[in-house]
């Protein structure tokens, strides 16, 4: 399956792609992933991009593209691939549209993801990340705490709350996705490609998209 992943941060939609990679082979391709590891290797992009992500603002468009494009033509892209948290913006459609046609690449559906704000709000608040960028794995201290505090049940390494997660950054993310991102429903429904399913539980936003693809 291509598809691309849309919703507010928090929405689910890590976790949704993690459950789909397993349907087909799969591949889930999250920028912010790409780009954390960047920030931890301290390379040129990671130290440009680590301000912008702090704040809880939009990566440019100019340290993203480069990265999708290159991205897309691995070899473990050939399978299918699941875009997680990009495009972001209606420019950032319109590039990765003339780039899948470069690439002579067909998307089959654009799944929105549809979760009320207090529900995002309680969810990135209470979240933790594993803070090495080959493992990432997330936990929540409410639903799915470490086993030992603070500490990755898969690695060992620092479980820790991201910085653009504190209550200040969350607010700012939401107030920018509304602003930036949200309108990409409007442009992808325009191309009849837009599915949203609305739900709190990603086994079910996963059958949606199931149902929505007749597996």
């Amino acid at each position: 399956m291509k598809l691309i992943l849309l919703g507010a941060p928090g929405a689910g939609k890590g976790t949704v792609a993690k459950i789909l990679t397993t349907l087909d082979g799969s591949i889930q391709i999250s920028t912010g992933d790409i780009l954390r590891g960047a920030v931890q290797a301290g390379t040129d992009l990671g130290k440009e991009a680590e301000g912008y992500m702090n704040r809880g603002d939009l990566v440019p468009d100019s340290l993203i593209m480069g990265i999708m494009e290159n991205r897309l033509q691995e070899d473990d892209c050939k399978n299918g691939f699941l875009l997680d948290g990009f495009p972001r913006t209606i420019p950032q459609a319109e590039d990765l549209n003339e780039l899948l046609a470069k690439l002579d690449i067909k998307l089959d559906m654009v799944v929105n993801i549809d979760v009320p704000r207090d529900v995002i709000f309680d969810r990135l608040c209470t979240r933790r990340t594993c803070q090495n960028p080959e493992c990432q794995a997330i936990y929540n201290t409410k639903s799915n705490p470490t086993k030992v505090d603070g500490i990755c049940d898969k690695c060992g390494s620092p479980a820790i709350q991201r910085a653009d997660e504190t209550e200040e950054a969350i607010a700012h993310r939401l107030d920018t996705y509304n602003k930036k991102t949200a309108p990409l429903a409007g442009f992808y429904e325009k191309e009849g490609l837009l599915k949203t399913i609305t739900g709190t539980s990603s086994d079910l936003v996963v059958d949606g998209i199931k149902k929505e693809l007749g597996m």
